[in-house]
């Protein structure tokens, strides 16, 4: 049974926060609540076990207890809403029956190990309160399918303001955000650097300020990348923390192998 959550007690916290897909489940309801109509939560349940789904937009988040089996009743959820993207539980992605619809990428999650680098001679270089439209501007030419501005800045501005989500740029020509901070986690993401800066190390230096940055405020950060950036993740020392993969919509057009490219 699939039922629409109508208020936040519904969720199990301590199930949600044992993985990253749960946390940005638990960091959306914090910031929307359960009654916005892009943002929706379920339960579900069958005799194998339950868990929770997250629908934001064009992206579908399914979380478990580890023992909820796919069914019918998903597949069917699933072709009613068509989601662009599916994350989360892979025995539940592994048992999607819309092999036709959608395509699997790996994707590596990293965890962001701290250096020796400075702080200061990189810092002196960090916008901690960017302009949104500076930060969109490097978001659009490093994600070709980014969703339209107003979209964009809409959900950003909010979370940002609700404590969940912080955005940064570096000289101007590099942007890192925080996806989510919940706990001692954080996730980074939308790491972007203009076509006219690449090439200068500039993504290099910013994550590893950021890795020293959050590690000084007691935080742990993690950032997902697919296959094409992960041996740039492994260069810079960046530990393997886990690897997953995601399901996308084959029937639109997007460059998977570029977006996101530094």
């Amino acid at each position: 049974m699939i039922k629409l959550i109508e208020h936040e007690h519904e969720l199990d916290r301590p199930l949600l926060m044992k993985t990253l897909c749960g946390k940005k489940m638990l960091s959306y309801m914090r910031a929307y609540g359960p009654n916005y109509d892009f943002c929706r939560f379920y339960k579900i349940t069958n005799e194998t076990g339950y868990g929770f789904m997250f629908i934001i937009n064009s992206t579908l988040i399914i979380c478990t207890d580890g023992n909820l089996r796919p069914d019918q009743e998903i597949d069917l959820f699933i072709s009613m809403n068509m989601p662009f993207r599916i994350e989360g539980d892979s025995n539940i992605l592994e048992g999607i029956g819309l092999t036709e619809q959608y395509q699997r990428l790996n994707r590596t999650i990293f965890e962001l190990i701290p250096d020796d680098s400075p702080l200061e001679t990189i810092e002196e270089h960090v916008e901690f309160n960017p302009k949104l439209t500076d930060v969109y501007d490097i978001l659009s030419e490093g994600f070709p399918n980014i969703a339209d501005f107003s979209l964009w800045y809409t959900d950003t501005s909010h979370r940002c303001r609700h404590g969940i989500s912080r955005v940064f740029t570096y000289r101007n020509s590099t942007t890192a955000s925080v996806m989510f901070d919940i706990g001692s986690t954080i996730l980074i993401g939308q790491v972007a650097t203009t076509a006219a800066a690449r090439g200068r190390g500039y993504a290099r230096e910013f994550l590893k300020w950021l890795a020293k940055f959050f590690n000084g405020l007691g935080k742990r950060s993690y950032l997902l990348a697919l296959d094409v950036r992960k041996s740039f993740y492994e260069e810079i020392g960046f530990r393997e923390a886990g690897s997953e993969f995601v399901l996308e919509r084959i029937d639109i057009e997007k460059d998977s192998m570029t977006k996101g490219k530094l």
